[in-house]
C-alpha cells in the first residue's frame, strides 16, 4: 500500500480514534486532536507542489475486485493535487476555526469531528481515484457524511429537512452517474479513467456514448448545485457554520466541478457536452445571483452566491471544452483560456467563500443573529471583522486589488471570445453574464454595508457585539491574505497548477501546440472587459443605493408558489400520499394476503416462463418403474397433508406436518441419500418439537368460519403452487443445460475431509453464506434484545 493510499485512509482511522479518545480527553477541545489530520495531510501533499514546475503524475494501485477490473487505483496530477490541497488546507483552517466556534461543553464534539473526518476522507478519495467504481464509492460516501454533518443539530426540524433534501438530490444524481460509469465500462472495457482517456476517439462512435455523457453530467450537476438541482444547497445552511464554510469553499459543491474537469478529455469534443454545461452554468449564475438579493439571512445569501459562482465556473469549463471539438480546431487556443479562467476562479472562490462563511459565523457568534435587518452600525465595534469581510466580498464582486478581479476579467474575455468564434446567437451569453455580475456586485455590497454600517440597534441583537477572539479570526485572515497575494502574484499557481491542469484537460490540443504557455496578470489594459467591469460598479452602486425602492416591486412580480423549492415540497407530499395509499391497499396486516401475493407471483412468473419460452420438457423414457412401497409412502404423505387441512387442533396439525416431513425423509433413504435423510430427520424432529412447545401455550382454535370464497381462493393458490413446482421439477429433470451439480462434489471428502456431504456444503463450500446467515440471526437477536430492554427501561422511567 502506497503513501497515497495511507493519506486517504488516515481520516477514516481517526473516525474511529476520535470517539474512543473523547471520554479521556474532555479537558481539551476535541478539535485539537482532529486538527492533526488535515495539517498532516496538507504537509504531505504540499511536498508535491512547486511554484516553478508541474507535479509529475503519480499512479499507484492495488487489487480490490480484480475479477471485474476494480482496483484501488489512485492518480495524482496537478488537478487532483489542487483539490487535495484545498480539501486539506481549508480543512485545517475550518477545524481551527471550529475549535473556537463550537463549545466543548455544549456540543457533541466526538460526533462532529468523526463526521468531518469521514467527509474529508471521502472527498480525498473522490478526487484521487482513477477507477470509476472507487470514485463512485467515495462520491456516495460524501453524500452520506454530508447528511450527517448537515443534520448535526438533529433536534432542529430544519436541520433534518435540509440533510434529507441534500441526500435525496445528490444521491439521485449519484445513481445516474453510476449508470453512466457502467455504460462507459461497457463501451471501453475498463473502469480506469486514464485508460478511457487513452482510448480517444474510438469510443465516441458508440451509440451509448452520448447517453453515458448525460447520465454523468446529471451526477455532476446535482452535486455542484446547478439549475434545477440547486435547491438543496440553501437548506444545507442548517449545518454549523464551520461545515457550511467547508462544504461551500473546498469540498462537496466542488466535486461536480472536479468531475467535469476530470472527464473533459473524454467528452469535451462533443458539442452536446460543451453547450449543455455552458447553458446550465449561465442559467445557474444568473438565477443564483438574482435570488441572493432577496435574502435577509447572511448564510442564505452566501448559499445563493455559491450557486451563482459555481455556475460561473461550470460555464467556463463548458466554453473551454470547445477547444477539443474538431470544428473549432483553429480557435482551440482561444478557448483554452476559458479553462485557465475556470480553474483560477475555482481557487479564488475557495479562498474568498471560505473566508466569508467564517466571517458570517463570527457575526452570528458575537451578535446572536445573521439577519441583516437587525445588524448594522457595528463597524466601530468589530473593525477587524469588517476588514476581513470587505476583502472577501470585494474579491467575490471582482474588484481590485483582490484575486477575484483577475478571474472575473478572464471570465468576460472568455465569453467575448465565445461570441466572436461561434454562432451569432451566443452573443446573448456575455450580456446575461454581465447582468448577473451586476447582481453579484449588489449582494456583495449588501454583505459589507448592511452588516457593518448604518444605524446601530442594540435592542435588536441578542448579544453586545465585540471583536471575535484571535483563534476565530486567524483562519479567515489567512484566506484574506491569500486573496490579496494571488492578485499581486498570480504566478504562484500558473506554472504549478493552471498550465499542467489545463494541459491535462485538453491533451489533444497540446499534442498540436506543445509550447503553449499562459500568462495571468492583474492588468489587461483598457479593453471591453474592463469597460464591462466599470459599468458594473457604476450601475451596481446606483441600484444598491436605491435597492429598497425597486427590490420589493421586482420580487413581487414573481409568483411565490411557482418555484422549484415549492415544487420539491409538493412533490414529496404527493409521492408520500400516493405511496401511502398504494401501500395501504396491499399491506392489510393479514399474513394470508401476503402469502397469496407471494405464491400468486410465483405461479404467474414460473408458468409464464415455462410455457412462454418453451422450456417445459417431460422425458419419461429413462424413468425407473414405481415400486409398491414407494407408492405407499406417497399415499401416506398425501393422507397426512389432507389431514392437516381438516384438523381442528393445532397439535394434531403439527403432528401431521411432522408425518409429511418424516415420510419425505424415507424417500431420501430409498433413493440412497442417507446424508439428506439424516439431516431431514434431525431438522424435522427439532422443528416439530419446537412447534409443539410454542403452540401448546396458545389458546384453542376457534371454529372455522371462513367464507367459501376465502377457502376457494386458498385452494386455488395451493393447487397452483403444487402444480407449478411439480411441473418445474419435471422440466428440470427432463431438460438439463448443464452437468448435474452433484458431480462437482464427488471428491468432497478429499477436498474438505467431511464424510457428510451436507455438512461439507454448509461448513466448507458455503462457508460465507452460512456465516452471513448466522450474522443475520445474531443481528436480529441483538435487535430484539435491545427493544425488550428499551421497553422495560421506559416502563421503569
Amino acid at each position: 500500500m502506497s503513501s497515497l493510499h495511507l493519506a486517504i485512509l488516515l481520516p477514516f482511522v481517526f473516525v474511529v480514534i476520535i470517539p474512543l479518545l473523547y471520554k479521556y480527553t474532555r479537558a481539551i477541545h476535541t478539535g485539537w486532536i482532529a486538527l492533526s489530520v488535515p495539517v498532516a495531510l496538507f504537509v504531505y501533499f504540499i511536498q508535491y507542489f512547486s511554484i516553478h514546475e508541474a507535479v509529475e503524475p503519480i499512479t499507484v494501485s492495488f487489487p480490490w475486485i480484480p475479477s471485474i477490473g476494480i482496483h484501488f487505483s489512485l492518480y495524482l496530477d496537478s488537478l487532483s493535487l489542487l483539490f487535495a490541497l484545498l480539501i486539506t488546507g481549508i480543512g485545517s483552517l475550518v477545524v481551527l476555526y471550529s475549535i473556537f466556534y463550537l463549545s466543548k461543553d455544549r456540543e457533541r464534539l466526538n460526533f462532529f469531528y468523526a463526521y468531518l473526518m469521514l467527509f474529508m476522507g471521502a472527498m480525498l478519495g473522490s478526487v484521487l481515484s482513477d477507477n470509476l467504481m472507487v470514485l463512485y464509492s467515495f462520491w456516495e460516501l460524501t453524500s452520506v457524511s454530508s447528511f450527517l454533518l448537515i443534520a448535526y443539530w438533529y433536534q432542529r426540524k430544519r436541520s433534518r429537512y435540509g440533510a434529507q433534501k441534500a441526500m435525496y438530490i445528490t444521491m439521485m444524481g449519484g445513481f445516474s452517474m453510476l449508470l453512466g460509469f457502467i455504460i462507459l465500462y461497457v463501451i471501453s472495457g475498463t473502469f480506469s479513467i486514464r485508460e478511457i482517456i487513452a482510448a480517444g476517439d474510438s469510443l465516441t462512435s458508440h451509440s451509448l456514448f452520448i447517453p453515458a455523457m448525460f447520465f454523468i453530467l446529471l451526477g455532476a450537476f446535482t452535486k455542484s448545485a446547478q439549475f434545477p438541482f440547486h435547491i438543496w444547497l440553501p437548506d444545507a445552511m442548517e449545518a454549523p457554520t464551520p461545515i457550511s464554510a467547508y462544504l461551500h469553499s473546498a469540498t462537496m459543491v466542488k466535486a461536480g466541478v472536479y468531475l467535469v474537469a476530470r472527464l473533459t478529455p473524454i467528452f469535451g469534443a462533443q458539442l452536446e457536452w460543451s453547450w449543455t454545461i455552458i447553458i446550465v452554468g449561465i442559467i445557474t449564475l444568473t438565477m443564483g445571483s438574482f435570488n441572493a438579493l432577496k435574502q435577509y439571512d447572511l448564510k442564505a445569501l452566501l448559499a445563493f452566491s455559491t450557486i451563482s459562482q459555481l455556475g460561473l465556473i461550470m460555464s467556463l469549463l463548458g466554453v473551454g471544452s470547445l477547444a477539443l471539438n474538431k470544428g473549432y480546431a483553429e480557435h482551440s487556443l482561444v478557448f483554452v483560456g476559458a479553462l485557465v479562467a475556470g480553474i483560477f476562479h475555482l481557487i479564488n472562490h475557495s479562498v474568498f467563500k471560505g473566508s466569508l462563511f467564517m466571517m458570517v459565523g463570527i457575526l452570528d457568534h458575537e451578535t446572536g443573529t445573521r439577519d441583516i435587518r437587525k445588524l448594522g452600525g457595528i463597524i466601530h465595534l468589530m473593525p477587524i471583522s469588517f476588514t476581513l469581510t470587505m476583502i472577501g466580498a470585494f474579491s467575490m464582486a471582482g474588484l481590485p486589488p483582490f484575486s477575484g478581479f483577475i478571474s472575473k476579467e478572464m471570465f468576460f474575455i472568455s465569453l467575448i471570445e465565445l461570441t466572436e468564434n461561434t454562432s451569432s446567437w451566443a452573443a446573448i451569453i456575455p450580456v446575461i453574464a454581465w447582468i448577473a455580475s451586476i447582481f453579484t456586485f449588489i449582494y456583495c455590497m449588501i454583505i459589507i454595508f448592511k452588516s457593518f454600517t448604518g444605524t446601530y440597534h442594540a435592542d435588536r441583537l441578542e448579544r453586545k457585539p465585540h471583536e471575535a477572539p484571535f483563534g476565530m479570526l486567524a483562519s479567515p485572515a489567512i484566506l484574506s491574505l491569500l486573496a490579496i497575494a494571488l492578485f499581486f502574484f498570480p504566478g504562484l499557481v500558473v506554472t504549478s497548477i493552471l498550465e499542467p491542469t489545463v494541459k491535462g484537460m485538453a491533451p489533444q490540443v497540446f499534442a498540436v501546440h506543445p509550447d503553449w504557455h499562459t500568462h495571468v496578470t492583474a492588468w489587461h489594459g483598457f479593453s471591453l472587459e474592463l469597460v464591462m467591469t466599470i459599468a458594473i460598479v457604476i450601475i451596481g452602486t446606483f441600484l444598491y443605493r436605491r435597492i429598497e425602492k425597486w427590490k420589493g416591486p421586482v420580487f413581487e412580480l414573481l409568483p411565490k408558489r411557482l418555484n422549484l423549492f415549492t415544487l420539491y415540497d409538493k412533490s414529496l407530499i404527493t409521492m408520500e400520499k400516493t405511496a401511502t395509499s398504494i401501500t395501504k391497499s396491499y399491506m392489510t396486516g393479514s399474513t394470508t394476503h401476503y402469502l397469496s401475493y407471494i405464491f400468486g407471483f410465483l405461479i404467474v412468473i414460473v408458468l409464464a416462463t415455462l410455457f412462454g419460452t418453451g422450456a417445459f420438457r417431460l422425458d419419461t423414457s429413462q424413468d425407473s418403474p414405481i415400486e409398491w412401497y414407494e407408492l405407499m409412502i406417497g399415499i401416506a404423505t398425501v393422507i397426512a397433508a389432507v389431514f392437516i387441512l381438516f384438523s381442528t387442533s393445532r397439535l394434531m396439525s403439527i403432528m401431521g406436518v411432522g408425518v409429511v416431513g418424516f415420510t419425505v425423509s424415507l424417500y431420501f433413504v430409498i433413493f440412497r441419500a442417507p446424508d439428506l435423510a439424516l439431516t431431514q430427520l434431525v431438522v424435522e424432529t427439532i422443528s416439530t418439537t419446537l412447534f409443539l412447545l410454542c403452540f401448546y401455550f396458545l389458546p384453542k382454535m376457534k371454529a372455522n368460519v371462513e367464507s367459501i370464497r376465502f377457502k376457494l381462493s386458498n385452494a386455488i393458490i395451493a393447487i397452483g403452487v403444487g402444480l407449478t413446482l411439480t411441473l418445474m421439477g419435471l422440466s428440470a429433470y427432463g431438460y438439463r443445460l448443464f452437468e448435474p451439480i452433484a458431480e462437482y462434489f464427488t471428491n468432497s471428502y478429499e477436498l474438505a475431509g467431511a464424510k457428510n456431504i451436507v455438512n461439507s456444503l454448509l461448513v466448507d463450500f458455503r462457508a460465507f453464506d452460512t456465516m452471513l446467515e448466522i450474522v443475520v440471526l445474531f443481528s436480529a437477536g441483538i435487535g430484539i434484545y435491545t427493544f425488550i430492554k428499551l421497553r422495560y427501561a421506559g416502563r421503569n422511567e
